[in-house]
């Protein structure tokens, strides 16, 4: 016979046991989810107040009733419709096949209809070179497995062959890049999967990641090329007037700063370390950006310009 108060206790001791600080379950937030528990939304538990004396015992009418033992309910089924619909977009992805299952498993149990229109869409490049080696890379970054990677960069004739222990994959642009420590040079290594042509696993001892948060690490730049040996600067951008709306509902970086927004335009501050990434964003806003400082940057910006304006002299 479980009165209001045991059962204040043992929800104060299985909360215990999650946190050694909590506080436990107040009366009225029992209440309140017993309410929940008995309502449609919840589990519809058939649930008996019986008389004992005068104070009141709570059981289940059905003693073998469970909530563990329930279907879900309409709200639950909808959600996990809505995440079949995100995983519906990868499927196809190499190492993956176990979605398409995963996918028919769940809408065949739980009566879900197929959906036959998308409702949402990811920006990616179907026919980018080196998708076929994700799933395998993230696998080795999981499992931490150490991989012979045969490379061909953009400015090398040959191939090259790498050790890395691989520690981080990220998406930029639409591409994949893969983080690794090189063991033969000590250094953090980034490699873009569309330039890979070969991915082994060979038999070597892991090398643990205790030197690089990820975390953190993009935090000074725009994009995933990190120079060494650099510190973040201040840079101050002024945008047109047309730019503006787009730069503040969707800051260049999270070290953006509002200097100035007038009638001649916003004038911005990030505080970055200068990378391609950088220089290839601010030039795709064409004649919508200015750079201001400094002038070392500004520099090297207004002779990438010269550039573009001589290809149409």
């Amino acid at each position: 016979m479980y009165f209001l108060e045991d059962l204040i206790e043992e929800c104060t001791v299985a909360m215990l046991e999650l946190d050694p600080v909590s506080s436990g379950i107040k009366r009225r937030q029992l209440l309140m989810d017993i309410r929940f528990m008995e309502s449609p939304q919840g589990w519809s538990i058939p649930l008996e107040r019986y008389s004992f004396g005068k104070r009141k015992y709570y059981r289940y009418s059905d003693l073998s009733f469970s909530i563990n033992n329930q279907p879900l309910n309409e709200n639950e089924i909808q959600q996990i419709g809505s995440i079949i619909s995100v995983l519906s977009r990868m499927r196809g992805l190499p190492q993956l096949e176990w979605i398409d299952e995963t996918i028919r498993r769940l809408e065949q149990s739980l009566h879900l209809k197929h959906l036959g229109t998308d409702i949402i869409g990811f920006d990616h490049n179907e026919y980018l070179l080196g998708r076929e080696y994700l799933g395998e890379l993230f696998d080795a970054v999981l499992y931490k497995k150490v991989l012979n990677i045969l490379y061909k960069a953009f400015a090398q004739e040959k191939d090259s062959t790498f050790t890395i222990h691989p520690y981080y994959l990220k998406q930029y642009n639409n591409r994949w890049f893969l983080f690794g420590l090189n063991p033969e040079i000590g250094k953090l290594f980034t490699l873009a999967l569309d330039r890979i042509t070969k991915v082994k696993e060979i038999q070597s001892l892991f090398i643990e990641n205790t030197v690089w948060d990820f975390t953190e690490y993009f935090e000074d730049i725009i994009g995933v090329t990190k120079p060494e040996n650099k510190e973040p600067v201040q840079i101050n951008l002024k945008f047109s007037l047309e730019q503006a709306p787009y730069i503040l509902t969707k800051p260049i970086h999270g070290s953006q700063k509002k200097i100035l927004y007038d009638k001649t335009g916003l004038t911005i501050s990030i505080l970055v370390i200068p990378n391609f990434e950088l220089e290839q964003l601010l030039l795709s806003f064409g004649e919508g950006v200015e750079i201001l400082s400094p002038k070392k940057f500004r520099k090297r910006m207004k002779e990438r310009m010269k550039k573009v304006l001589e290809l149409y002299s």
